[in-house]
């Protein structure tokens, strides 16, 4: 029977191409619109992932990654009395304005590391050395500040070269390879004295403390404990990661935008697919009633329709994906524009909804089919 459902269905090549198009459209719009988004909100949580550090200490005001309130240079020596603290070190950041060769200007993010312990420092090195950004007017940048800053210049920035922050001198040492910002800003790392250099000076210059919890105390107990004898505000890594997530959820309208758009790809799906295998079961009346009256019951007409039903599910969704896999690396040979990231829950989440859809559009022809008269097929 599995080969007369499958005959019936690659035979009407019309309708077959219209449903197969159909989810494929569906589940390109669902799985590359999601991945887009988790991309998009990925890029929000860059300073988690590019400054990696067991335990941030922020100020109460706090609630994600990218929003910054100083604290107090004491706070630093207050969380270092904590117990259960092996270390905890000072990190810099701010955005300021680089000057181009041209003489334009680019914001970029300075980052001052603990000159002592370089912690926060990123890993992923390109070229140069690490230990070289204490040398005088040292700073490592990242791939997007070479892309950016090299406007104007005859070659790109290479290590050796240099350029202005606030009309001082910095000059590359490194090159590291970074995670991509919500805000498209250039980060450039040095040393947090060398950064307060670059800075114009403000009440309080500190902007995270940044601890590592003792053998034996976990990173969770460390910053329960940091909260409760500081009154600071103490986040894990993951803690800070999901944090600025969920703020992004609240209060920005990104998920509303491309909850719009997978909302609409079902749509099309259960409405495309809907209608054409509704077609297309009501044209093969009369091959089914003659099914039916040859004997064949009920339950094996609708193991028909179901294996016509997923037949088709599987390719479309198949095609979907794997478009919607080019799209994103073609992505990432244009250095991650736009943001695509496609966890697992992506597929998984697309499958579950084209099968879903496609048990909808079996429905409705297995309820045709339960309804059929045998008779069907001798009338003219």
């Amino acid at each position: 029977m599995n080969h007369i459902a499958l005959k019936m269905l690659f035979g009407d090549r019309g309708k077959y191409l219209m449903l197969v198009s159909g989810l494929a459209f569906s589940s390109l719009l669902m799985t590359q619109q999601a991945s887009v988004f988790c991309g998009l909100i990925r890029w929000t949580t860059a300073n988690v992932r590019n400054m990696r550090a067991p335990v941030w200490v922020v100020d109460p005001k706090v609630e994600q990654a990218n929003e910054i309130k100083p604290l107090r240079d004491t706070d630093l020596a207050r969380v270092r009395s904590v117990d259960g603290v092996k270390w905890a070190v000072p990190l810099f950041t701010a955005t300021q304005q680089a000057r181009l060769a041209d003489g334009s200007f680019k914001n970029v993010q300075v980052v001052g590391l603990d000159s002592s312990t370089l912690a926060g420092a990123p890993t992923r090195i390109l070229s140069g050395r690490l230990e070289d950004i204490y040398e005088s007017n040292a700073v490592i940048v990242d791939q997007q500040a070479i892309e950016k800053l090299s406007r104007g210049r005859p070659r790109p920035l290479e290590i050796g070269d240099t350029f202005e922050i606030n009309d001082h001198e910095a000059r590359i040492v490194g090159v590291v390879r970074t995670e991509l910002s919500f805000t498209g800003v250039p980060n450039i790392y040095t040393t947090r004295e060398r950064a307060l250099d670059f800075i114009p000076r403000q009440r309080k210059m500190l902007s995270y403390v940044l601890a590592m919890p003792q053998p034996g105390v976990t990173a969770e107990d460390l910053a329960v404990r940091i909260g409760s004898e500081t009154g600071l505000k103490a986040y894990t890594e993951e803690e800070f990661f999901w944090a600025t997530i969920w703020w992004y959820f609240k209060f920005t309208g990104i998920p509303i935008s491309f909850g719009t758009t997978v909302i609409l790809g079902i749509v099309v799906g259960i409405v495309v697919s809907g209608q054409t295998f509704y077609t297309f079961i009501q044209e093969n009346m009369r091959s089914l009633g003659a099914l039916k009256a040859m004997g064949m019951s009920n339950f094996a007409l609708s193991s028909m329709v179901l294996l016509q039903a997923f037949t088709v599910g599987f390719m479309g969704y198949g095609i979907g994906l794997g478009l919607a896999c080019l799209y994103g690396a073609m992505s990432l040979k244009r250095g991650g524009m736009p943001p695509f990231f496609m966890p697992p829950e992506v597929p998984i989440g697309g499958a579950v909804v084209v099968l879903s859809i496609c048990g909808f559009a079996a429905l409705l022809g297995i309820i045709k089919v339960a309804r059929l008269e045998p008779a069907i097929v001798f009338r003219g």
